[in-house]
């Protein structure tokens, strides 16, 4: 493990040029990046405008091959189980489109889903026959680890996959990732688990979660390039997918009739990428580390409990967090007040936060009476001052 320093967020705030313009709460969109990610990008393209896109490429070799390690220590891997995709959701879907799925199997997910994974389960569900089931929520509103259980040991037909969200996108919660793994370990059933709102500000270690898969993204609480994202899938899992299609990178033409496909996990990628930007991904990773993900942890937690404390406090604010662990998303609305407008209202004052609408969470929202929620999400670089500045620049009920 790297040697790690407790967060001096002064230097974190001058690291952060966008801190002196706005109030940046809306990380779990897209934080804002540090500006040595930032270099590492402009650095590789005027290489490229300089001496040519596959030459830069060549020449930044060893940059490139470094992001795959960065990754694999951040999530206690192998590097040739990485894949680097151009987005998290890419990322997922390679893996899940990687699986072939038969009549009546059954693919088990949380009520918490995101929408674009839904939208895939359907998808195929359709197609093949399999069976979309959602697993119950305990009294606090996450994963009912229990009703897992009973499901895969149910006898009601083949499980296929267990796949959730560990963060969903709405009600600040952290699922029970480690608890899921064991289930899914004693069951011999693969599991999928989306990262893309965990990665980067809580420990995430795949094989104390005991996921198969992985899939995460850069621009988030990684504070990487938007356009990134990587996949992890488990060595020996590698095996029970193929990827949904082949390049000359995913594969070699090894006669007029035959191919081989690669035997890591960049089978799941395309031989065209971002390179400025996969640097950048990497140089990401490493800032990150090198503060420590416990001590980035420690500190988005203290101000996402302080946030919710002082939401709390206002008569008209209801928030709207669930789980029995929280993370630095933080969700709320105001009496009166549609969120959207709250978003508008508080940018006008130099606060950026976000909106979660029913459509990205229809097994949630819906059913817990909310069309929408304004999203506050905290990273190690904001201050208390700044929470203070967003209770201040809401809106009162119109």
């Amino acid at each position: 493990m790297r040697m790690t320093s407790p967060i001096d967020v002064d230097r974190a705030r001058r690291d952060t040029p966008g801190t002196a313009h706005v109030a940046h709460l809306n990380n779990a969109g897209a934080a804002l990046p540090p500006h040595q990610v930032t270099d590492a990008v402009i650095a590789h393209l005027q290489r490229e405008a300089q001496i040519g896109g596959y030459e830069a490429a060549e020449a930044a070799a060893d940059q490139v091959e470094h992001t795959y390690s960065a990754i694999a220590e951040l999530l206690g891997c192998r590097a040739d189980e990485i894949a680097v995709a151009e987005n998290a959701t890419r990322a997922w879907d390679m893996a899940f489109y990687g699986l072939t799925f038969q009549p009546g199997d059954r693919i088990l997910t949380a009520r918490a889903e995101y929408a674009s994974n839904v939208l895939a389960f359907l998808q195929v569900a359709a197609k093949t026959g399999a069976v979309v089931e959602i697993i119950d929520n305990d009294e606090t509103g996450q994963l009912s680890v229990p009703d897992l259980r009973r499901r895969l040991d149910d006898g009601a037909g083949p499980v296929k996959l267990v796949a959730i969200t560990h963060v969903p996108t709405q009600g600040g919660l952290v699922n029970p990732a480690e608890e899921v793994g064991n289930a899914t370990r004693d069951a011999g059933v693969l599991y999928l688990l989306d990262a893309c709102q965990s990665v980067g500000q809580l420990p995430v270690d795949v094989d104390a979660i005991g996921c198969d898969l992985l899939s995460a993204t850069g621009r988030k609480y990684l504070r990487g390039p938007r356009g990134t994202g990587f996949l992890y899938v488990r060595s020996d899992a590698l095996e029970q997918l193929e990827p949904p299609f082949l390049d000359l990178h995913a594969a070699t033409w090894t006669a007029p009739d035959a191919y081989e496909i690669r035997a890591d996990a960049r089978r799941f990628e395309n031989w065209e990428t971002n390179y400025a930007a996969k640097i950048g991904l990497g140089v990401a990773v490493d800032y990150a580390l090198s503060w420590g993900i416990p001590a980035i942890e420690s500190r988005v937690r203290d101000l996402a409990d302080h946030l919710r404390q002082q939401l709390s406090a206002v008569d008209g604010i209801q928030v709207h967090d669930l789980g029995a662990r929280r993370c630095g998303i933080v969700s709320f609305t105001i009496d009166g007040v549609r969120c959207e407008d709250v978003r508008r209202h508080v940018a006008a004052h130099g606060v950026n936060v976000s909106v979660s609408v029913a459509d990205y969470a229809r097994l949630d929202m819906p059913a817990r009476g909310l069309t929408d929620l304004v999203r506050a999400s905290v990273h190690y670089y904001n201050t208390h001052d700044e929470i203070d500045r967003l209770i201040q620049a809401l809106p009162t009920a119109l």
